[in-house]
Protein backbone atom coordinates (compact mmCIF):
# COMPACT_ATOMS: atom_id res chain seq x y z
CA UNK A 1 0.00 0.00 0.00
CA UNK A 2 1.20 4.00 -1.09
CA UNK A 3 -0.01 6.52 0.96
CA UNK A 4 1.50 10.93 0.59
CA UNK A 5 2.28 11.94 3.73
CA UNK A 6 3.03 15.84 3.88
CA UNK A 7 4.42 17.61 6.84
CA UNK A 8 3.19 21.40 7.76
CA UNK A 9 4.84 23.96 10.14
CA UNK A 10 2.09 25.70 12.65
CA UNK A 11 1.72 29.20 13.74
CA UNK A 12 3.11 27.33 17.55
CA UNK A 13 6.24 25.67 16.09
CA UNK A 14 4.98 22.34 16.08
CA UNK A 15 4.71 20.13 12.96
CA UNK A 16 1.23 18.45 11.78
CA UNK A 17 1.07 15.91 9.00
CA UNK A 18 -1.67 14.48 6.47
CA UNK A 19 -1.44 11.33 5.53
CA UNK A 20 -3.14 10.14 2.28
CA UNK A 21 -4.27 6.52 1.07
CA UNK A 22 -3.54 6.02 -2.74
CA UNK A 23 -1.64 8.49 -4.01
CA UNK A 24 -1.55 9.49 -7.90
CA UNK A 25 1.14 7.45 -9.84
CA UNK A 26 3.52 9.53 -10.75
CA UNK A 27 2.66 12.82 -8.10
CA UNK A 28 5.53 15.41 -8.98
CA UNK A 29 7.13 17.84 -6.34
CA UNK A 30 5.37 20.79 -7.81
CA UNK A 31 1.80 19.11 -7.65
CA UNK A 32 2.58 17.96 -4.52
CA UNK A 33 3.79 21.42 -3.09
CA UNK A 34 0.91 23.18 -4.93
CA UNK A 35 -1.54 21.14 -3.07
CA UNK A 36 -0.38 21.50 -0.12
CA UNK A 37 -0.16 25.60 -0.34
CA UNK A 38 -3.73 25.26 -1.18
CA UNK A 39 -4.43 23.39 2.56
CA UNK A 40 -2.46 25.54 4.01
CA UNK A 41 -4.75 28.97 2.05
CA UNK A 42 -7.91 27.21 2.75
CA UNK A 43 -7.43 27.52 6.44
CA UNK A 44 -9.89 24.57 6.72
CA UNK A 45 -7.67 23.18 9.35
CA UNK A 46 -7.78 24.90 13.04
CA UNK A 47 -3.83 24.04 13.96
CA UNK A 48 -2.47 27.07 12.33
CA UNK A 49 -0.96 25.80 9.52
CA UNK A 50 1.55 28.28 7.82
CA UNK A 51 4.69 26.90 6.22
CA UNK A 52 5.40 23.37 4.14
CA UNK A 53 8.15 21.18 5.79
CA UNK A 54 8.35 18.08 3.73
CA UNK A 55 6.36 15.30 1.60
CA UNK A 56 6.90 11.81 0.71
CA UNK A 57 5.26 8.78 -0.79
CA UNK A 58 5.43 5.32 1.69
CA UNK A 59 5.36 2.57 0.11
CA UNK A 60 4.58 -0.09 2.47
CA UNK A 61 4.08 -3.74 2.24
CA UNK A 62 2.18 -6.10 4.32
CA UNK A 63 2.47 -9.86 5.19
CA UNK A 64 -0.47 -11.35 7.13
CA UNK A 65 0.47 -14.07 8.84
CA UNK A 66 -3.03 -14.48 10.50
CA UNK A 67 -6.03 -13.21 10.46
CA UNK A 68 -9.29 -14.67 12.97
CA UNK A 69 -11.92 -11.63 11.91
Amino acid sequence: MKSLRMVFGTVSGDDWSLTLRYPKEGLTATEVTTAMQSVIDSGVFTSGLNSILSAEVIERTVNELVNNE
